[in-house]
């Protein structure tokens, strides 16, 4: 899904006004993101078309934690341009690293990662917004 020039004039107001030396207009960022949403794929996935994608990435994180990107998804619900269900998706990265030789071996039962999450320190989190065709 991509948005027209009609449909960003109209989601405008939810936008952060564009300063300095930008390659990258808000109109090809937004569908950029509406692209990751539809397909599901990763950012390094993304089509050139868009751009650069760890720039889109840096900027779509900077917005992130901003509070940007919510304000553009409650946006486009708004005008009724899309309809997208964001959800979020949380995943600790010690369940993903394993050592090679710690495959096959005993595992010891008195210190579970939920016990100790305090030492573990805070899960990262990762959004995964998932589209919604508007009927």
């Amino acid at each position: 899904m991509e948005i027209t020039k009609e449909q960003y004039d109209r989601l405008k107001p939810y936008l952060p006004v564009q300063r300095g030396n930008v390659v990258i207009d808000n109109l090809t960022l937004i569908n950029a993101i509406l692209y990751i949403a539809e397909n599901g794929c990763k950012w390094r996935g993304l089509p050139k078309e868009y751009g650069k994608w760890y720039s889109i990435y840096k900027r779509v994180n900077r917005w992130a934690k901003l509070g940007v990107l919510e304000r553009v998804f409650l946006g486009l619900q708004k005008e009724q341009i899309a309809s997208i269900n964001v959800e979020i998706l949380a995943l600790d990265s010690t369940c993903f690293k394993v050592h090679p030789d710690g495959a096959g071996s005993l595992k010891k039962t008195e210190n579970k990662a939920l016990e100790k999450q305090k030492g573990d320190g805070i899960p990262s989190f990762m959004w995964f917004p998932q589209m919604i065709k508007l009927s």
